[in-house]
């Protein structure tokens, strides 16, 4: 990967193919990894670029304050990128968001799959997973707390192992493990992702959920879908929360002639 470095430590990103820009930013149990299905075909007609937040993959944990939303800026500085097309999954949907409503102009377009949000109440089930996990990570058992987002955002609430193919727990379990390594200084530092009013909201986007995700992202992206003026609200019925490695043929499928369309 390529370093940009500045005085928090530095930012570690890919570009692959050629097109116009399209930047996809990756859920906050994952890194630029969580992309690898996806981007041969969007390489085929786009400029794609992966990078990593702060304290996730390869990119270091921050040293001081820092902004998600000013670093996506910074790498688009950087590359001198003026627009793109916005591909946000998760935590990284919220700040795709968060960077749409305060820049317009430099967003084409926004994809948000299974986006997280503020200020919403979660579910007994959802509030279960943050307590298991807190309580493996206070024990110092980093293993257990893996274990409990694997079977949270890999596997989800409606399907056994069985039915999740075998090589994606694997692909999920080390940039997993670095994002729980760094969550303690990632949190202390960042300056959050501010709460947007969504139907102020002026880009094309397009809104996609797995059917067997956790039930509270299946409401939060049906509120993304009805509150952003004229979003489009895609499903994928065999994907949970990580679309990308899920169903990234349907991914595609629904992704390439939206961005055409833009």
């Amino acid at each position: 990967m390529i370093t940009l470095a500045d005085d928090l430590g530095h930012l570690s990103y890919t570009v692959t193919g050629a097109g116009t820009p399209v930047l996809l930013v990756h859920a906050g149990i994952t890194d630029h990894r969580l992309w690898d299905p996806i981007v041969p075909a969007l390489a085929e007609r786009h400029t794609v670029i992966r990078y990593d937040l702060r304290g996730f993959g390869e990119s270091a944990p921050p040293s001081g304050p820092f902004s998600e939303t000013e670093d996506l800026g910074r790498l688009l500085d950087h590359l001198g990128h003026r627009r793109v097309d916005l591909v946000g999954a998760s935590w990284g949907g919220r700040i795709s968001v968060a960077f749409a409503h305060a820049h317009p102009e430099r967003v084409r377009s926004l994809t948000l799959l299974a986006p997280a949000i503020g200020g919403f109440d979660w579910s007994a089930e959802k509030v279960a997973y943050d307590e298991a996990e807190t309580a493996a990570l206070t024990a110092g058992d980093l293993d257990a707390a893996v274990a409990v987002n694997l079977d949270m955002w890999l596997r989800g609430p409606d399907r056994g192992w069985a039915e999740v193919a075998p090589e994606l727990a694997e692909q999920v379990r080390g940039p997993l493990r670095t994002s729980l390594v760094h969550q303690d200084t990632v949190g202390e530092h960042s300056q959050g992702v501010p709460g947007v009013d969504l139907t102020t909201l002026t880009v094309p986007t397009l809104v996609g959920i797995g059917l067997l995700d956790v039930a509270d992202f299946r409401t939060i992206a049906r509120r993304y879908a009805a509150e952003i003026p004229g979003a489009r609200l895609v499903e994928f019925a065999g994907a949970a929360h990580l679309i990308s490695l899920d169903a990234p043929g349907e991914l595609t499928a629904a992704l390439l002639p939206f961005l055409d369309a833009v």
